[in-house]
């Protein structure tokens, strides 16, 4: 079998048909290289040059394996650049979980601006509540999590992203819909979609705290996991939900949304993946979404 030096060396005289010029691009003599000629015709088992005492020339097969070799050795040139680039993290791939939410508005700014920012990592995205996506880390089928502050064992790092108040929607025609902020007394005993303890239970969790320090006790019609879901709910006017205020991306005319009692509680989202990985591009992509987290949520004050 050949070498790729002796590629090289047959690429060169090939370009060059000289083989005192070939050498010395290759900062070699002469006789070594002509060595290396019969060394890959001799593993061809092809004769590729004509040499005179006035001209080299490349025979038929020559030409051929010409054109071969060029490519072969191109290949092998991008394969040590990509090889190079995925060790610093310059490319590769990178599979980031989301939250439904997120999705409305801030996961497409920023794939839009990764694709700009790091056109050499693939980005595969899975939309999933954060339960799973916390699960999904642990089993490596995803690198990078957007997701709701949850629990962790200490093996992930964890960035605070972005935060948003929380909203109350309500059908068009309510009766609370022209009110300018809900006090939480609006809402005892009323009717209302709440998010799951199972596939919501971060959501769940901050709502029914909310309700219990202001001593409201709404009822809960139903309880799901998804906003769009939830919301589609209140649409049909089965009852009222408090959601993150990225919700309000979402196209229902039908839905108001109004601001409740409390400011200071809010749905906070967290870039999550693991301390230690073997996967260069996650560093970098992590990196990539903290620098750019300001710039991304300026124009969206809440992240799903």
């Amino acid at each position: 079998m050949f070498e790729l030096f002796q590629l090289r060396c047959f690429v060169t005289v090939a370009e060059e048909l000289h083989f005192g010029r070939a050498a010395a691009r290759l900062f070699m003599t002469q006789p070594p290289l002509s060595r290396q000629i019969q060394l890959l015709e001799h593993a061809l088992s092809v004769k590729l040059l004509e040499r005179t005492s006035r001209a080299v020339r490349l025979t038929a097969a020559g030409q051929v394996f010409y054109a071969d070799a060029v490519s072969i050795l191109r290949h092998v040139e991008q394969a040590a650049v990509l090889a190079s680039r995925i060790e610093k993290g310059e490319a590769g791939r990178v599979t980031i979980g989301f939250t439904a939410v997120a999705g409305y508005e801030l996961i497409p700014k920023l794939i839009s601006a990764a694709q700009e920012g790091l056109p050499n990592i693939d980005i595969v995205l899975r939309e999933m509540v954060s339960k799973d996506q916390m699960e999904a880390l642990a089993s490596g089928s995803i690198d990078i999590g957007l997701v709701r502050p949850l629990a962790t064992d200490g093996s992930l790092q964890q960035y605070p992203l972005a935060r948003e108040p929380l909203m109350l929607a309500l059908p068009r025609g309510h009766r609370l819909a022209r009110r300018k902020r809900i006090a939480a007394g609006d809402l005892h005993q009323e009717a209302m979609i709440m998010y799951s303890p199972d596939d919501g239970k971060y959501f769940f969790d901050l709502v029914t705290g909310l309700f219990a320090a202001s001593e409201v006790h709404p009822r809960y019609v139903q309880q799901l996991g998804q906003t769009h879901t939830i919301l589609s709910l209140v649409r049909g006017g089965l009852g009222l939900a408090i959601v993150p205020a990225s919700a309000m991306g979402l196209p229902y005319p039908e839905i108001v949304f109004k601001p409740i009692w409390r400011d200071d509680i809010t749905a906070q989202l967290h870039l999550v993946w693991h301390a230690e990985h073997h996967n260069p591009a996650v560093t970098t992509m992590a990196d990539f979404v903290i620098r750019h987290s300001a710039h991304l949520t300026a124009q969206v004050s809440r992240a799903g």
